[in-house]
């Protein structure tokens, strides 16, 4: 999953990039995706209980020209069950050092590496907690998309966004539903996160994650990777990605129909 479970498949270069990339981050998400094929296999093999997920909600806001995605921001809102809503504004990928401090100090704002089989990317996000209800007001048109976002997040966006381009501007692109699960499996002494994102016409992602800390990064990876592949799951099938498979499914629907799913 990390540096060290793909590590064979990087050149010097890019070790040292993401060895320089850990060295400055808040934490490190270690991600595989499951072909859908194996996904049954997967499940069984981990001994996931689907009646201990619990449901979550993601709208993305982008032009439909995916103006945004283009310049490697993210806007996003999220309804969780039985929970606040939240937001975040993120914009990968960074170089931690060259992040104003102000940025850097705020404790809304996080630096993290994703790393999966294959590649790794560093991202800065600000983070805001909403009252449950607010996102399901911006969705339907209730709220300006604006008021989902915090002043220092807002801020954050007009400072990488494309000229001219207010958040009001955006188009939801959603929402698309996805179980999540937190759990600790038989054999894995840590945290282990399995989401099923559901796209309405009927594909799915299997995403399976743990975070750590940028200095446990390696040994994580190894010992996560010699348990998934000691339960037979596959670590070589193709990589997809949630936010980019989600992004273009809703600004296709968006430009033939006119509105999300």
């Amino acid at each position: 999953m990390a540096q060290a479970a793909v590590a064979p498949s990087f050149t010097d270069e890019q070790l040292r990039e993401i060895l320089m990339l850990i060295g400055g981050a808040d934490s490190v998400e270690l991600k595989l995706t499951v072909p859908d094929e194996d996904r049954r296999q997967t499940v069984m093999a981990l001994g996931m209980d689907p009646l201990e997920a619990f449901i979550r909600q993601v709208v993305f806001f982008d032009t439909p020209e995916l103006a945004l995605h283009h310049a490697g921001i993210v806007v996003r809102a999220r309804r969780s069950q039985g929970r606040s809503d939240d937001s975040v504004v993120k914009l990968r990928p960074v170089i931690p050092e060259e992040l104003p401090d102000d940025v850097r100090a705020a404790g809304s704002f996080g630096v993290e590496v994703d790393a999966m089989p294959g590649g790794f990317v560093c991202s800065g996000s600000y983070k805001g907690e909403l009252k449950a209800g607010r996102v399901k007001e911006a969705i339907a048109g209730e709220r300006p998309v604006h008021k989902l976002f915090s002043a220092e997040q807002r801020d954050f966006y007009d400072s990488h966004s494309p000229e001219g381009l207010g958040l009001d501007d955006l188009k939801a692109l959603g929402p698309i539903t996805l179980l999540k699960l937190k759990y600790s499996p038989d054999g894995y002494d840590r945290k282990l996160v399995a989401e099923l994102w559901m796209y309405p016409d009927g594909s799915r992602i299997l995403e399976l994650s743990t975070k750590c800390r940028p200095q446990e990064a390696f040994q994580v990876a190894a010992e996560t990777r010699a348990y998934l592949s000691g339960r037979g799951v596959d670590l070589s099938g193709e990589q997809q990605t949630k936010t980019r498979t989600a992004l273009e499914y809703f600004a296709s629907d968006l430009e033939t129909h006119g509105g999300g799913a």
